[in-house]
């Protein structure tokens, strides 16, 4: 097993953290922000603090993982892991097929460093507040390196359906919980720990899994499957959740990576050359007669997998949220510790408007996606549906947010903002990923209008929680009437986007009013739904930009 983070020695430590020269041969080195080695995620960002509280989320937990995250070799592990992408190793020097993964260290130690900080049990070990508790850690190892939070999530993500199948669950559910990183080749019964990895879109449906063509066979007790998959996400996991074709229909199957004394016929193809997420292997694989477990009834695949589905939405609605505030982090420290003009970028009228009108967008993306983490957390009927309603509301409004988010908070830091030693690009590379994983905007709005007209419940207590905000702010009553008025049945589906982004910024607008700070409430009413702005960042006005920029923590 790889060292802890804070047992590395000094000589794994970024170069950052030695003594830099400021005295050179032509010139002094000033107005440069020395570069922070790492921060305390949690312990530096009174917005996360806020709403895990309000929401019911174990603080205590969530300050010792911000602990272990304020290490420089954390921050280190991510960047190696980065730099040193995923490689493929199909065959063996003897020509033998081995269809394996190489890592990076660092990659190794970021997940030990997540399993042990409870992102992937924190939710399944029966202690209050567990969704809430997950959602604030992903948060912040969205921040470090969002490639190891694929694997972590898609673990957390797989437990609930894994209750599809009692037996299985009983093998698998302890290893998923466990709070070890065991990468070793073996079966999952004699492994210390395991993650789940997912393996459903095919080249000619897409997110249309219906039209997958991968067969499943009965061999016994089991399946066998054969079939080619387009994308599988993190390969080297030790299972992976799939869809296929049995005699019944569409089945959800469970597919272990290793078998006693072999390896499961699962043929790695080649891993994708990605935009991002590069310590993230994603790849290409073919099923070829893999042994394979059914996981529900057969006929009942997107049923039984829908569970998976709904919890890796909740995750891809808050990192958004995580990159939002690693790229806004940035931008205030370089903001605070520039001078331009004679004065502090910080203290100029127009950076704090930018600043501010970003932020705002920022703590929406976070109140939005822990209120949905509540919902995950209670037992009731009515709990279910709006978990249902705000996880896709939120996965939509937040990924369409973050990419002009970071945008801006690279141009900031002016041409430093495009230099990869700054952590603005893979910032922005990341940026689209989640929109486009578990459902692309499209998918989302119309999976949103199938809730609504399919599941009354759901837009029942949506509504509730909306009319709950009403009489506090006239331009909140006003907008709200302005959606029921040109929705009152429900939108056409050409005007999806538009019912469904003016509900989420509704929704938005309602928890900041009831569980939110004033000048936040009050600039996002203003700005989102009353539309006193223009239509770029930074072109607004009457906001109450030392309230909002005092949101985002000491700046370094």
């Amino acid at each position: 097993m790889s060292r802890p983070i804070s047992d590395r020695s000094m000589s794994d430590l970024p170069l950052s953290d030695l003594p830099a020269t400021e005295h050179l041969a032509t010139h002094e080195v000033e107005n440069q922000p020395v570069p922070r080695a790492s921060r305390d995620p949690w312990a530096d960002d009174p917005v996360i603090r806020h709403w895990a509280g309000v929401m019911g989320g174990r603080e205590d937990h969530l300050a010792a993982t911000g602990r272990r995250l304020d290490d420089p070799a954390a921050w280190q592990a991510a960047e190696e892991a980065r730099r040193d992408k995923p490689r493929a190793v199909l065959f063996g020097r003897d020509g033998r097929r081995l269809d394996e993964v190489r890592f990076n260290p660092g990659y190794h130690q970021l997940m030990q460093l997540g399993l042990s900080s409870g992102y992937a049990n924190a939710a399944h070990d029966g202690a209050p507040g567990g969704h809430v508790t997950h959602l604030a850690v992903n948060y912040m190892f969205s921040q470090i390196e969002p490639g190891v939070c694929c694997p972590l999530t898609m673990t957390y993500a797989g437990i609930p359906a894994l209750r599809a199948d009692p037996e299985l669950e009983k093998t698998w559910r302890p290893k998923l919980l466990s709070d070890e990183h065991d990468p070793s080749i073996a079966p999952v019964e004699a492994k210390r720990g395991a993650t789940l990895g997912m393996a459903m879109t095919e080249k000619q449906g897409g997110s249309d899994v219906r039209t997958n063509s991968t067969r499943a066979e009965r061999d016994g007790e089991h399946y066998r499957l054969t079939g080619h998959k387009w994308f599988c996400s993190a390969p080297m996991s030790d299972g992976f959740l799939t869809l296929a074709q049995a005699e019944g229909g569409l089945t959800c199957f469970l597919v272990p990576r290793w078998l006693e004394g072999e390896r499961n016929a699962i043929r790695l193809q080649r891993l994708k050359d990605k935009l991002g997420n590069h310590a993230n292997a994603s790849s290409e694989i073919e099923y070829q007669g893999a042994l394979a477990h059914r996981l529900g009834e057969e006929g009942r695949g997107v049923r039984t997998i829908i569970e998976m589905v709904h919890h890796t939405r909740l995750d891809t609605s808050m990192a958004p949220a995580g990159f939002m505030r690693a790229a806004l982090s940035e931008a205030h420290w370089w903001a605070a510790s520039r001078r331009v003009f004679q004065r502090t970028l910080v203290d100029q009228p127009l950076m704090r408007s930018v600043l501010a009108d970003l932020a705002l967008d920022w703590e929406g993306a976070v109140a939005l996606s822990m209120i949905a983490a509540r919902a995950f957390d209670g037992d009731t009927a009515e709990d279910r549906a709006f978990a249902r309603i705000a996880v896709a509301l939120g996965k939509y409004l937040n990924n369409k947010r973050v990419g002009p988010v970071v945008g801006e908070a690279m141009e900031v830091l002016g041409g430093m903002g495009y230099v990869e030693e700054t952590p603005l690009p893979m910032l922005y590379r990341e940026a689209p990923l989640n929109g486009i994983w578990e459902g692309s905007g499209n998918v989302i709005c119309l999976d949103i209008l199938r809730t609504l007209a399919k599941e009354p419940l759901a837009g029942e207590v949506l509504t509730d929680c909306l009319k709950g905000a009403t009489g506090s702010d006239r331009r909140y009553d006003a907008a709200l009437q302005a959606h029921q008025s040109r929705w009152p049945k429900g939108p056409e589906e050409a005007e999806a986007r538009w019912f469904c982004e003016s509900l989420a910024q509704l929704l938005t607008a309602a928890v900041l009013i009831r569980h939110g700070t004033g000048a936040v409430a009050d600039g996002y009413v203003a700005t989102r739904l009353a539309g006193e702005r223009g239509h770029v960042y930074g072109a607004v006005s009457g906001l109450d930009t030392a309230a909002i920029l005092e949101r985002l923590g000491p700046p370094g």
